[in-house]
């Protein structure tokens, strides 16, 4: 369920060759954008909740932090602009980890709740920007053929950060909880460990990252504005634009209320209508087993697409992606005891988002064709980190309100939405497909 935001970065020229061979950064680079987010967007909720914050809260707050992801096509040409890439991208790694340390030193406090809200905010600024600059540095470290041979690479190691922290980093949270700490020792020690590792990863790029002579600031003379604004104009124009952005909106319409509860139902108490996991169960069945579920489904609805194009794959997707959340009603209804079967239910789950998210990535894909489609792009997923924004921020007080059993069921009504929208966009026949001899 748990999805990164899409990066985007402006297209270059042809690097020189680098001495600095692509394996020395760019499974760490990538390795150091993916944490971050996951951090943010998924370990605060899971902190917290250990921490005796209402639903309510979480969910509200939390959601919050999304902004600078919707926002970031806004300040995108400063990082194009000012500096270089591999000098923003350095600066921020810093920035994260002075933020990570600055998270554990506020949980002892009394007012940690806000203190630690303020700067997770700021870790999702800095979070954001180095998407931006890591993204454009790859374009104008490599080769053409370089980058392709490493795209894999970059989103096998952004995967192996969000298991390695919504699995290793939870587990680790409940091992040290267990060992007599409580749970605010436990989650600074979390914090520690991360920010440590982000300085480590900061210094390794410092000395590895190559040093492409393309990547040098954009003279003053050529910082023109006016085009900035022309290429959110372009967009604005596109035919059929209130079906594009409603479908952008509305698509992960019933996984955004989702997303924000999961973790709590499956650490609330049996009498307040959760699962009773620990946090090393929840490790292990969500955040490893889940996540592995996620990229496999992720990779069989990429290759569906290429085999038969978007237009013929996009309704069995559609409901590959939101007819599994039935597990999460069944689950609460049901209160099932055993970790294997929870495990199996959360990857089925998995499983069928992974491949329902391959089918909103490439009608992205489609909307930003033309001129300008690389900011078109980051302007798409703008729209789609809204679109989790906004029902996040109520998911938590409707379930307070509905009760988990209740609220689940809400969720399956809440696919109607995305069902019409995804009824009314237009795929011309073939998009996507990979064409014989290609």
């Amino acid at each position: 369920m748990s999805a990164a935001p899409v990066s985007s970065a402006s297209p270059a020229a042809p690097a020189s060759p680098s001495p600095r061979g692509p394996w020395a950064w760019v499974p760490t680079l990538y390795f150091a954008q993916g944490m971050p987010y996951v951090v943010v967007m998924t370990l605060s909720v899971i902190m917290y909740k250990n921490l005796e914050i209402s639903n309510t809260d979480i969910a509200l707050y939390t959601s919050w932090l999304y902004l600078p992801w919707v926002i970031k096509p806004l300040w995108s040409p400063l990082v194009e602009l000012l500096g270089t890439k591999r000098l923003w991208i350095v600066t921020l790694q810093f920035a994260v980890g002075a933020a990570l340390a600055m998270v554990a030193l506020t949980l002892p406090m009394e007012r940690f709740f806000q203190l630690s809200l303020a700067v997770f905010w700021l870790m999702a600024f800095a979070s954001a920007s180095h998407d931006i600059a890591a993204d454009g540095f790859y374009l104008l470290a490599l080769e053409k053929h370089q980058q392709a041979a490493f795209v894999g690479v970059r989103s096998t190691f952004y995967r192996v950060a969000n298991i390695g922290g919504q699995g290793g980093l939870v587990w680790l949270a409940g091992e040290l909880h267990d060992r007599g700490g409580s749970w605010a020792l436990a989650w600074q020690g979390v914090m520690a460990v991360l920010a440590g590792s982000f300085l480590l990863l900061a210094a390794w790029h410092l000395w590895r990252l190559p040093r492409p002579a393309i990547d040098a600031p954009v003279p003053p003379a050529e910082r023109r504005w006016a085009t900035f604004f022309e290429i959110f104009r372009a967009f604005f124009r596109k035919p059929g634009l209130a079906v594009t952005l409603g479908f952008l909106l509305l698509y992960r319409f019933p996984e955004a209320q989702l997303l924000k509860l999961a973790t709590p139902f499956l650490l609330d108490p049996l009498d307040q209508g959760g699962l009773a996991l620990s946090n090393k169960e929840v490790g292990l069945a969500y955040g490893t087993i889940g996540l592995i579920a996620l990229t496999l489904g992720g990779l069989l609805g990429g290759w569906i697409i290429s085999r038969v194009g978007l237009r013929r794959a996009l309704w069995p997707l559609v409901l590959a992606m939101h007819l599994p959340n039935v597990v999460f009603l069944a689950m609460a209804w049901a209160h099932p005891g055993s970790l294997a079967l929870i495990s199996a239910a959360l990857a089925v789950e998995q499983f069928g988002y992974g491949l329902g998210f391959t089918a909103y990535l490439m009608y992205m894909v489609l909307v930003a064709e033309g001129p300008h489609k690389t900011a078109h792009y980051a302007i798409c997923t703008g729209f789609m980190a809204l679109g989790m924004m906004l029902p996040g921020m109520w998911s938590g007080w409707l379930q307070d309100q509905l009760g988990y059993l209740h609220f689940f069921g809400w969720v399956l009504l809440a696919t109607i939405p995305s069902l019409v929208m995804t009824a009314l966009i237009r795929i011309p026949e073939g998009f996507g497909r990979k064409e014989p001899g290609a």
